[in-house]
């Protein structure tokens, strides 16, 4: 039997890093969203031992890979003694913020799981993908989520605000460049640690945005990682910038980055926004229309 997952795109609609934890870790308030974007992992079950192929060459198959990873926790997790060859075909971009990794990790702990019978129901997933990575955990959920702590407290948002999300037509656009996560929350903790947030005003303001259902989605939109991204990038604020003028929209960069997305009016067309990123960035960028799942 082989099964096939799909691996969702996820963006930081909300994103307030509030401080460096004493464990090295961030603290962090965001309204995360998968998208109906994605990668694409096969599984086929083999007697012992577990592969990986991918079509992107440019990522490392080995044991550092957060699928082959998630394959020995859930293995270990499970008593589970069989193998499984995973086939990934990759449309997420690297070094994007868009937890490209992280949601292949859960898609190789869904597939397992459905391959092993079942052993483990979602609570005990959420556990093990929480070893993997902060972000791991909210691709068990299938709309936007409120994450805290480090990113592995998450709950569902209430129903009228997911509402307002959900659904939403949206434009994912990436320069040539990724940006190096680690070194996104270093500059943060070492080099721009004015650009923190403290905890009681992104509740306060993530708050403000639940309660008052008229206000519309895109004020929702906040990322303080962006003031590191920008100073080092200055092709990331002048396109976001043009896109605000020329088109009204509310752009953002996702997680990290050096990806960036723009919520999008229903009935627009996307052509004259895609010909000016285009414009910009070249052709070497990547751009997708998709929706908020």
């Amino acid at each position: 039997m082989k099964v096939i997952v799909f691996s969702p795109a996820k963006l930081n609609l909300f994103l307030a890093i509030t401080g460096r934890r004493a464990d090295g870790f961030h603290s962090l308030v965001s309204v995360a969203a998968p998208v109906t974007f994605g990668d694409r992992l096969e599984i086929e079950p083999m007697d012992s031992g577990f592969s990986l192929v991918c079509d992107e060459p440019s990522l490392e198959v080995d044991e550092t890979n957060l699928v082959l990873r998630a394959a020995r926790v859930f293995a270990s997790a499970t008593g589970w003694k069989s193998g499984a060859r995973f086939a990934l075909t990759k449309h997420i971009p690297m070094g994007a913020g868009l937890g490209g990794g992280s949601s292949n990790a859960v898609a190789a702990l869904k597939g397992l799981n459905q391959l092993a019978g079942g052993p483990l129901d979602i609570a005990h997933l959420t556990d093990i993908a929480t070893q993997l990575g902060s972000d791991c955990p909210l691709f068990f959920y299938g709309g936007p989520v409120v994450m805290r702590g480090r990113g592995e407290h998450i709950e569902s948002l209430p129903t009228t605000a997911a509402g307002r999300l959900s659904g939403r037509r949206v434009l994912i656009f990436k320069p040539g460049f990724p940006i190096n996560t680690a070194w996104a929350y270093r500059q943060m903790a070492v080099g721009a640690p004015m650009t923190y947030l403290s905890a009681v005003e992104a509740e306060a303001r993530l708050a403000a945005w639940v309660k008052h259902p008229e206000v519309a989605a895109e004020k929702l939109l906040f990322n303080n990682m962006e003031g590191p991204a920008f100073a080092k990038h200055m092709a990331l604020p002048v396109l976001l910038d043009v896109l605000r003028d020329k088109f009204g929209l509310a752009p953002r960069m996702s997680g990290s980055g050096s990806a960036c997305f723009a919520l999008l009016p229903d009935r627009n067309p996307a052509d004259p926004i895609i010909g000016c990123i285009r414009e910009h960035w070249g052709d070497e960028a990547f751009i997708v229309e998709t929706h908020l799942a």
